[in-house]
């Protein structure tokens, strides 16, 4: 297939990684020059645990979702959009982009909601877990990224977002970026990990899932799915359910991979599809 728009979730190791933030932008000016509309989305949880360290805040994980007091959003939000979002709008435009950086508070382009998040145990009882000041996506108003992509702008956006009422939220990178692939109904929504793909026998490069589609996706739950990961597959489902073609699961570390899928149609990583 021919891709268009496509949306990338960025983090991981190669947030941190200097060289590796270089390659990848110029892996989306490559993309750009090809004629591809780029999104990219971001969190940055090692300098949102760095920020939160320094300040003496704690962090409570509930599978992958930071439990968020307000003293902690307050630190969480100066990272994300001073430090995080900054920077690489500074980088992509040193690679000859036209980067504009974005919360979800910029033009009410997300909506967002508080996050009651259901717990499973091992026996597979649910539990709602209050996560503080963490939302989900309810509205996404795409009007504004869509202008700026017709004008040859790169949307850089973090995922920090207001209710109706002003009432301020952290959003999990994840779901946050789905939401906003469904929204654009991108051709593609990338997920940038720092493993090759789903495995079924971590490290074993043969046990890696070329293709699962939605049906499936239940069964590895507990497997191939655990952890931070599980975030990142729920957002892909909704990203699939809501009509983006396919989802594909890839390693930043190795950035060639982006170009190499996009651009050179090659089958690598983990591809979700309908």
């Amino acid at each position: 297939m021919e891709y268009r728009k496509i949306l990338i979730k960025y983090g991981g190791n190669a947030m941190v990684n200097q060289e590796l933030k270089e390659a990848i932008a110029q892996k989306i000016k490559t993309l750009q020059n090809h004629g591809v509309q780029v999104i990219l989305v971001h969190g940055g949880g090692p300098f949102i645990n760095k920020s939160l360290e320094d300040a003496g805040i704690t962090s409570q994980f509930f599978d992958g979702h930071r439990h968020t007091s307000p003293e902690a959003l307050s630190c969480i939000e100066k990272t994300l959009k001073g430090e995080v979002n900054s920077s690489l709008v500074n980088l992509l435009n040193r690679q000859g982009l036209q980067a504009v950086g974005l919360s979800g508070k910029d033009g009410k382009l997300a909506i967002a909601q508080k996050r009651w998040h259901l717990a499973r145990n091992e026996a597979g009882e649910e539990s709602q877990v209050d996560l503080g000041q963490v939302g989900d996506v309810k509205v996404v108003n795409p009007l504004l990224l869509k202008i700026l992509l017709d004008n040859g702008f790169t949307p850089v956006i973090t995922c920090i977002a207001s209710d109706e009422k002003g009432h301020d939220f952290n959003i999990n990178g994840d779901v946050f970026a789905g939401k906003i692939a469904a929204a654009m109904e991108v051709d593609a929504y990338i997920v940038l990990t720092d493993v090759d793909g789903l495995y079924l026998d971590y490290p074993d490069p043969a046990s890696i899932l070329k293709e699962v589609n939605l049906k499936t996706i239940p069964q590895y739950y507990g497997k191939a799915i655990k952890g931070g990961m599980i975030p990142k597959i729920e957002s892909c489902v909704a990203a699939l359910e809501a009509g983006v073609k396919k989802a594909v699961i890839l390693n930043g570390t190795q950035p060639d991979q982006i170009s190499d899928y996009i651009i050179n149609q090659r089958t690598i990583g983990t591809t979700i599809t309908q």
